[in-house]
């Protein structure tokens, strides 16, 4: 689990003020699946998803995800992801494919997380924000996450990676505002998944 509570550039839980608020975040409760959870919720409920809110700069690492209070789904679930490392609850990533409009091309990668409970084993949740339409919720062992897959170019990749994608930093990073991120958004083909290590033996959930 070494790699899944580790710190990086990109998920720089050691940040001092990503440890204060960690620990603000913990006080209180007394087991992972708590602090976990609450970890969660904050992310999701006080972190403006950039596109919802119309809000810039478009962020990457863990520490200005929490300094600008705004991110795209992926820039979310890193700063989830060095919160939870920094409790020391090991945390990764996930990703689907989705149709931007919900009505086929174009399609987007969406990012969120995967974590580690003791009586649960790896479990997905969605901090990207609830909205009309989308109620992502922390149910262990059910997943409620923030999006279901209906259409047949969509997928839902199970794997679950240490560090999030190079196509989705870079992406982040060559971006300056909501609406250039949104003419932007990052993608890969379903045949191509699996050289970016989200498919194993065609390890994903396709629409029936």
């Amino acid at each position: 689990m070494e790699e899944y509570l580790s710190t990086s550039e990109v998920i720089d839980w050691s940040h001092p003020e990503i440890i204060e608020l960690a620990e603000q975040i913990a006080s209180g409760h007394e087991t992972s699946t708590a602090i976990a959870k609450a970890s969660f919720e904050w992310v999701r409920d006080e972190i403006c998803h950039s596109f919802d809110y119309q809000m810039n700069p478009i962020t990457c690492r863990a520490s200005d995800v929490l300094k600008y209070k705004t991110g795209y789904c992926f820039a979310k679930s890193h700063l989830l992801a060095a919160l939870l490392r920094a409790n020391q609850i090991p945390a990764g990533f996930c990703y689907q494919r989705l149709s931007v409009y919900d009505k086929g091309a174009p399609y987007s990668l969406h990012g969120f997380n995967a974590i580690y409970l003791a009586e649960t084993g790896w479990y997905r949740i969605d901090a990207r924000g609830n909205k009309e339409g989308v109620n992502a919720q922390f149910t262990p062992p059910q997943e409620q996450l923030a999006f279901n897959i209906r259409l047949a170019e969509e997928a839902d990749f199970q794997a679950v990676l240490a560090e999030p994608l190079k196509i989705i930093v870079e992406a982040l990073q060559a971006q300056n505002t909501w609406d250039d991120m949104l003419r932007n958004l990052p993608d890969i083909s379903l045949k191509s998944a699996k050289n970016y290590g989200l498919v194993m033996d065609n390890n994903y959930v396709p629409v029936s």
